[in-house]
């Protein structure tokens, strides 16, 4: 029997402290295609599609794809923009239900709306309004998911990535079609239970290239081994939305008897709890990692700087000034920095000829509160681009993405990229595609707080990391919280369960 499949990918993680709206043509501006289009552009690489992709070619799914979507991680996500892209999966939904035998949905989780908390949620509500409750939904998220028992309630399938960073969207969006599979067959009738703790994130963000985070995913793909259990998903949720359904939670996609899946997710969510003060990281402040940087004598590779607290993957600006300030200071040389998000000073270079000395305001114009105010440099314009680069690396191989208008401005003995659109540093085509090679540097500041890892730390000689005090701080207390629940850790660092 061949099943028809609808799916789509709609992404948003919210930073609900971010006072930028996301509108709709901030996805469109990142990437957003729909139907054939996607296939072409996404199909083929690292993406929920590319999975969902394998799973039609895999059982011959008839295969109906309306959209793939993601917007840079940001503030709340406006109606218009949730009612035109959300409005078009459920009226594709509508159209074909009479055919349709199940639903694959490519999501990230952290979505919050300025109209709702709980944006995949909303999402699923309404899709569920027009198909009913019995065709199956089988749904994929980022490990940095808040997932709501609404979620859980609404789609019968939740897979969630197993890496930080996030290197197997595929592989994941994969299992949960062949889960939705057995489910279309009638071999199965999964669902999803839920277990959370009172906590803004899992104490080190849910990184599983060393810490705890390893111990439990293995744990994790093993109790998938069981009877009756489909997929276990580890979520170390996503601390700087300001919202009720906040934290970490484990999940466990099952069918027959609740109690042992429920006591198997409640002991990794107690591993959770008892290890929330056992963080990895030391974060320096910037002035220190100037200093740290200033001394490195490069044997292996370039030194690289994460400042994790104006991470735009996060929903930082991208426009914090305190580190490049802290690196100038310092008379840092041989130096790459990237990147600086500053529309208006790359409208300003694109005004200039390559080769010219340049004197502008830079950075820190959204809210100097977070991160430093704006710095008066002076430097030699090294380049200037439309901004486009095709990733290659194990995170964004082959996609073809933009930083808008761009510019590199050489300050002192620093090459600054100065870009339009904010994203994470998680690539290494995002320095090359713009004349600055990272792998010959001695020094590299990035914007990113895990994702840059997978590029960077094989080039590097030494990796530290920063706060820089930023919208992403890992001081969560100097935010101002007002909807999460009471108490919380770590704001209510004493707090018992």
């Amino acid at each position: 029997m061949t099943f028809t499949v609808l799916s789509a990918e709609f992404m948003h993680e919210t930073n609900t402290f971010n006072r930028n709206l996301t509108d709709y043509d901030a996805f469109m501006e990142r990437f957003g295609y729909f139907g054939a289009d996607a296939i072409r552009e996404l199909g083929d690489a690292n993406t929920g599609l590319a999975g969902f992709c394998d799973a039609e070619r895999k059982y011959g799914w008839k295969h109906i794809h309306v959209l793939s979507t993601a917007a840079e991680p940001a503030g709340y996500v406006t109606r218009d923009a949730f009612d035109r892209l959300g409005g078009a999966i459920v009226a594709a939904a509508a159209k074909h239900k009479d055919s349709l035998d199940g639903i694959a949905l490519a999501l990230h989780g952290a979505m919050v709306t300025d109209f709702c908390e709980d944006g995949e949620g909303e999402l699923l509500e309404r899709l569920r309004q027009v198909v009913g409750p019995d065709l199956p939904i089988a749904i994929t998220l980022d490990p940095h998911a808040n997932v709501t028992p609404k979620m859980c309630a609404l789609a019968n399938i939740i897979v969630s990535y197993k890496t930080y960073p996030h290197i197997d969207m595929r592989e994941r969006a994969r299992q949960a079609g062949d889960i939705l599979e057995r489910t279309m067959k009638g071999e199965i009738r999964p669902r999803t239970l839920r277990a959370h703790r009172p906590m803004l994130d899992e104490a080190n963000s849910g990184r599983t290239d060393v810490g705890p985070m390893i111990e439990r995913m293995a744990k994790a793909v093993a109790y998938e081994k069981e009877p009756g259990v489909f997929a276990v998903s580890i979520n170390a949720g996503f601390g700087n939305a300001d919202i009720w359904d906040v934290g970490p939670t484990v999940l466990v996609t099952y069918e027959g008897n609740e109690v042992p899946h429920r006591a198997f997710a409640e002991g990794l969510a107690d591993d959770i709890w008892e290890k929330r003060f056992e963080v990895i990281n030391s974060f320096m402040t910037v002035e220190e990692a100037a200093a740290v940087a200033k001394t490195y004598k490069r044997q292996n590779g370039p030194i690289i700087i994460a400042d994790y607290a104006d991470n735009p993957g996060g929903g930082g600006y991208g426009d914090s000034t305190n580190l490049l300030k802290a690196m100038l200071d310092a008379g840092i040389a041989d130096a790459a920095y990237g990147p600086m998000v500053d529309p208006e000073a790359a409208r300003q270079l694109h005004k200039h000829k390559v080769g010219e000395r340049v004197r502008l305001s830079l950075g820190g114009k959204t809210d100097p509160r977070f991160g430093g105010a704006p710095l008066d440099v002076e430097g030699e314009l090294k380049l200037v681009s439309d901004g486009s680069y095709v990733g290659d690396g194990p995170m964004v191989g082959k996609l073809r993405l933009s930083f808008g208008p761009t510019a590199v401005l050489k300050v002192g003995g620093i090459d600054i990229l100065v870009v339009t659109e904010p994203a994470q540093m998680l690539d290494l085509q995002q320095f090359r595609a713009f004349g600055i090679d990272p792998a010959a540097k001695t020094v590299v500041a990035l914007k990113s707080m895990q994702h840059f890892r997978a590029a960077f730390e094989p080039i590097a000689g030494k990796v530290i990391v920063c706060d820089s005090g930023a919208l992403c701080t890992t001081y969560l207390e100097r935010l101002p919280y007002r909807n999460v629940p009471r108490p919380i850790f770590p704001l209510d660092r004493d707090m018992r369960l």
